[in-house]
């Protein structure tokens, strides 16, 4: 099998979970009647559930926007084995990659809960919890324009040299490149994530468009621009969300059930 056959099968095979992950988030929005709590941090899930849908989540938004150095590494792992080196499967590197973003699913169950917890017992208003969320929209904002943005993102915009520079042999040493690409990949888009929470996070309109910017951020000349005109817009939408609380979707009116 030739390397460019094995590539397009591995990016044939991204491309459909990611693919399937965004009907199931499609789907699971529709039926949102179900009982899930619009306004809440949670949705009122379980934390099984929760990270269910977390997982779902990470496979449709990163799976695309992490094809380049995935494809990277198994272009350098196809090279050792045509050389009599030991090749490792492609796979081991993604499910280092899958497990960084699960970690995270767990403590942002953890920190969701929290934030539903305390807004109950300080028995705070739609507006006030508005208002938390635009404060969320803009730190988002300011990280996007951080020097620790711009490091991150370098890592993420250069697969052959996060390969090269990070490589590492073995089956364990496929798992650990997947986890350091993910911690980077986390240190780049981790407060975009939050920013889905005062967002909504089972709003597919916002997901698309924090995987659009990912993925503009990470493969396009200008995208560490890109990076920086969101962050700027990020500041001025959570600006006004602190003086217009209606402006967030997630947005309930004094006196109306946080119900679909």
């Amino acid at each position: 099998m030739t390397l460019t056959l094995q590539r397009n099968i591995i990016l044939a095979l991204l491309v459909a979970s990611a693919a399937a992950s965004w009907t199931v988030l499609i789907r699971q929005q529709i039926g949102m009647g179900a009982g899930m709590e619009i306004g809440s941090p949670t949705m009122g899930m379980t934390a099984p559930l929760f990270l269910a849908v977390w997982i779902v989540m990470m496979i449709a938004m990163m799976f695309p926007t992490a094809a380049p150095v995935i494809l990277t590494f198994h272009q350098v792992q196809a090279a050792k084995r045509g050389r009599g080196g030991t090749f490792v499967s492609t796979w081991v590197f993604v499910a280092g990659y899958m497990l960084v973003w699960s970690a995270i699913g767990v403590l942002a169950f953890a920190g969701a809960a929290g934030a539903e917890m305390l807004g109950e017992r300080m028995g705070m208003s739609t507006a006030t919890a508005a208002r938390i969320g635009g404060v969320l929209l803009m730190v988002a904002g300011a990280y996007q324009l951080s020097p620790l943005k711009d490091i991150c993102l370098a890592k993420c915009r250069t697969p052959i040299g996060f390969i090269l520079t990070s490589w590492r042999d073995g089956r364990w040493g496929a798992a650990r490149m997947g986890i350091e690409h993910g911690a980077f990949c986390l240190g780049c888009c981790w407060l975009l994530f939050l920013a889905l929470f005062p967002l909504g996070m089972m709003n597919v309109a916002a997901m698309a468009v924090v995987t659009l910017l990912i993925f503009a951020e990470k493969t396009l000349p200008s995208g560490d621009r890109i990076a920086k005109v969101s962050g700027v817009a990020l500041l001025l939408y959570g600006a006004a969300v602190l003086v217009f609380p209606q402006a967030l979707p997630t947005f309930q009116p004094a006196g109306t059930m946080m119900m679909n």
